[in-house]
C-alpha cells in the first residue's frame, strides 16, 4: 500500500472525530431544548385545566376515560403531572425519574382518549419519543442533576 492510501483513510477518520466531538459538544444545548419543549407542551396543558376546574373534571368524566381511577383523582394526578413533571425536566433534578414518569403520563393519556385524530397521536408518539431520549441519555450537563453529580465526586 501507498503512502497516500494510508493517510486518505486516516484523514477520514481524523475529520469523522473532529466532527463527532463538535456535536457531544453541542448535546447539553440539544438536552436542554427538549426539557424546554416539553415544558411548553405540557405544562401549558396542565395550567389550562387549572384555569377552570369543572370543565377539567367534565373533560375527565365523559372524554378522557383513564383506567383504573376515577375521574376526579385521574384529573388531579394528570395535572399535578402535567404541570410538575416538566417543571422538574426544565430544571434537570431528578430527570430520568420525571421523564419516565412523563412518559407513562403520556401513554395512558393517548390510550384514554378514543377520539384522537391521527395528528393528535402522532404528537403523542413525539412526546414519548422526547421522553425516552432524557430517560435514556440524561439531562446534560446544563442540569441541577450533573451539578449534584459533579459536587459528590468532589467531596
Amino acid at each position: 500500500m501507498t503512502t497516500a492510501t494510508l493517510t486518505a483513510p486516516r484523514r477520514a477518520s481524523r475529520a469523522y472525530g473532529t466532527f463527532a466531538h463538535a456535536i457531544d459538544r453541542l448535546q447539553p444545548l440539544f438536552s436542554l431544548a427538549i426539557r424546554l419543549y416539553l415544558l411548553r407542551v405540557f405544562l401549558w396543558s396542565g395550567l389550562l385545566k387549572l384555569q377552570d376546574w369543572t370543565i377539567t373534571l367534565a373533560l375527565f368524566r365523559n372524554e378522557y376515560h383513564v383506567p383504573l381511577l376515577p375521574p376526579a383523582m385521574a384529573a388531579v394526578l394528570g395535572t399535578a403531572a402535567e404541570v410538575g413533571l416538566p417543571l422538574l425536566l426544565v430544571a434537570g433534578i431528578g430527570t430520568r425519574a420525571a421523564a419516565l414518569a412523563l412518559f407513562v403520563f403520556n401513554l395512558v393519556a393517548a390510550t384514554s382518549y378514543p377520539d384522537l385524530s391521527p395528528a393528535g397521536l402522532k404528537d403523542h408518539i413525539l412526546w414519548g419519543t422526547l421522553c425516552a431520549v432524557l430517560f435514556f441519555y440524561g439531562p446534560g450537563s446544563l442540569s441541577l442533576d450533573a451539578w449534584l453529580g459533579r459536587r459528590s465526586r468532589d467531596s
